[in-house]
């Protein structure tokens, strides 16, 4: 079982940053896949950028390419996306995901039905 915590959600302008963290729980997190998914009132979660164990491999959804990053630290359990040049395309609530454990070193998700574990979100509001 792994717990997810969010935090770093808040309200900016257009063209700011945020960086949100996500603890997790657990002596295994370097086997956990990990990611964000975000959802926007009245639509569906969507995806936005995954990572592997390892950190070796990343995938980003194209709306956030070159704005977003995300990293993990498996010494403290963490995965932190930053966001930057933010629009106000990006409110939503983001949500921080885990996957595992895996031993496939390369495996990242990029679906919510991939997902085995949520965190409980936090907002993310971007004024025009």
């Amino acid at each position: 079982q792994m717990q997810l915590v969010e935090s770093g959600g808040g309200l900016v302008q257009a063209g700011g940053s945020l960086r949100l963290s996500c603890a997790a729980s657990g002596r295994t997190f370097s086997s956990y896949v990990m990611g964000w998914f975000r959802q926007a009132p009245g639509k569906e979660r969507e995806f936005v950028v995954g990572i592997s164990r390892s950190g070796s491999n990343t995938d980003y959804a194209d709306s956030v390419k070159g704005r977003f990053t995300i990293s993990r630290d498996n010494a403290k359990n963490t995965v932190d996306l930053q966001m930057n040049s933010l629009k106000p395309e990006d409110t939503a609530v983001y949500y921080c995901a885990a996957k595992g454990p895996t031993w496939r070193n390369d495996y990242v998700f990029s679906r919510a039905v991939e997902v085995d574990y949520w965190g409980q979100g936090t907002q993310v509001t971007v004024s025009s």
